[in-house]
């Protein structure tokens, strides 16, 4: 029985929170309070079913990589619930105290209020999105034998990062590295996850190894999202199996993380970055500088979650300048998008696309034209600058509606959930999880999705997947 249809009404209580914040934007910290609660609410009435009840295949605790978990939980989660810390920052707090009086900038709190109705109207719109489209169970057909699922699944691992290493190689094709390197992170981990409760020692092993490469490489890549992700995989793989044991481990594990990686990754950019140290010494300094580190005399922490956590600050400067100093995009972006797709080795002399996506950074005032840093603007400012609250609208529903889509077609051509979603969805489109510019985000699920076809026509054609 495919999942029932949710009455109208149901999806208009969904963007309440915002209209309500919106109607009190007079008060800006009760209009942030309403904003940032409400995507708590949106939460609840999602992932609950209230909205619209949850795919009954499977269990909960098995479709947790579906779209209206993960996608959502880690994308609006991000985008919507992380500010807490900057709206702190802007009220006068310091490492969760306010030291006595402190002046508010209201120009700069009002900023904050705006965007984070923005985050309310993002995540309402999405969830939207993924909801009209979220029909289940998919009619199979294609199906695998079950019974060499683990098997197969170390196969796609151990064949996957060869692949990305030889796509690392060849000018033109290096897109398709980040797409092979993640399918065979998540194909390995999934196969871990596989092999631990039915006791299979060997591929246990080979599985694990396979994880603490992938995680070394993770600690030397400078990133902290890299880290976060292979534990919360691994967890999240884990977590039908053993319920009791993830939550009470992997949870404050996740925790641990937070609080250690701000200072962690400090010192290793400060060691390997300069060219002091090579990334292993780097990371060893980082280590010890992380453990034997005084929280209280630490202040990466407060700064990482005020300023690096969320990308709200960004958000208010494009708010401050569109459409006052320069005027909003329109198609524009969507084109350059286009031309994005196209590849390199097809196109020598195409546009660099981070040079494209910075011109509207250099335009907005957001950072010197002169300076060395890079910064991209996130999916919803870039929905944000196409057409403001109308055009976040649009392109937040559009985005929740592809993903939902796109995981559709795994299960439909992967024979179900486990291959479909947890292995080709969350390998090839993991970049959905967080969205990134139009530009990259297009280019990488467009030929994700090229590299998902091409797959199932090579599994078809070697038996793996037959017909239903």
């Amino acid at each position: 029985m495919r999942t029932n249809q949710a009455p109208l009404e149901r999806f208009i209580v969904l963007f309440l929170p915002w209209g309500l914040s919106f109607l009190l934007k007079g008060d800006p910290v009760l209009s942030y309070l309403i904003a940032w609660l409400g995507s708590f609410l949106i939460f609840w009435l999602t992932l609950s079913g209230w909205v619209k009840p949850l795919p009954a295949d499977r269990s909960i605790a098995g479709q947790l990589m579906r779209p209206i978990f993960l996608v959502q939980i880690i994308f609006a989660g991000y985008m919507a619930c992380t500010s807490i810390f900057y709206f702190m920052d802007v009220m006068g707090y310091e490492n969760f105290v306010k030291p006595g009086y402190i002046l508010v900038d209201h120009e700069k709190l009002l900023l904050t209020a705006q965007c984070q109705r923005y985050y309310c109207l993002g995540h309402a719109a999405m969830v939207l999105g993924i909801l009209v489209f979220m029909q289940y169970p998919v009619k199979k057909i294609y199906q695998v034998d079950t019974q060499k699922l683990a098997n197969l699944l170390m196969l796609f691992a151990v064949v996957s990062f060869p692949v990305s290493i030889l796509f690392l190689k060849v000018p033109g094709l290096s897109q398709f590295y980040n797409q092979f390197n993640s399918l065979s992170f998540i194909a390995g981990t999934l196969a871990l996850a596989f092999a631990i409760p039915l006791k299979k020692v060997g591929n246990t092993l080979i599985c694990l190894g396979f994880y603490c490469f992938n995680f070394y490489q993770s600690l030397l890549s400078g990133f902290k999202e890299p880290i976060i992700i292979s534990v919360m995989v691994l967890g999240i793989f884990l977590y039908s199996s053993y319920k009791k044991a993830v939550t009470f481990t992997f949870i404050p594990l996740l925790l641990l993380l937070f609080i250690l990686l701000p200072t962690y990754n400090r010192v290793f950019r400060q060691n390997a970055w300069s060219g002091n140290s090579n990334a292993t010494e780097a990371s060893q300094l980082a280590l010890d500088a992380t453990l034997n580190s005084d929280p209280d005399d630490d202040d990466s922490n407060w700064s990482f979650l005020v300023n690096r956590l969320s990308e709200i600050d960004m958000f208010t400067h494009f708010v401050q300048s569109t459409p006052k100093q320069v005027d909003y995009y329109g198609l524009t972006l969507l084109k350059q998008s286009g031309t994005a797709i196209i590849p390199r080795i097809f196109w020598p002399t195409k546009p660099i696309t981070e040079e494209m996506i910075m011109e509207r950074v250099y335009n907005a005032g957001v950072i010197n034209r002169f300076s060395n840093v890079s910064a991209k603007p996130a999916f919803i400012v870039d929905a944000y600058l196409s057409g403001g609250a109308l055009g976040i609208i649009l392109c937040l529903f559009v985005y929740g509606a592809v993903a939902q889509l796109i995981a559709l077609q795994a299960e439909k051509l992967f024979g179900g959930y486990i291959l479909g979603t947890a292995l080709i969805f969350s390998g090839l489109f993991q970049i959905m999880w967080r969205g990134l510019s139009f530009e990259f985000l297009i280019n990488s699920v467009f030929w994700s999705y090229i590299t998902m076809l091409i797959i199932h026509k090579i599994l078809t054609a070697t038996h793996i997947l037959q017909k239903a």
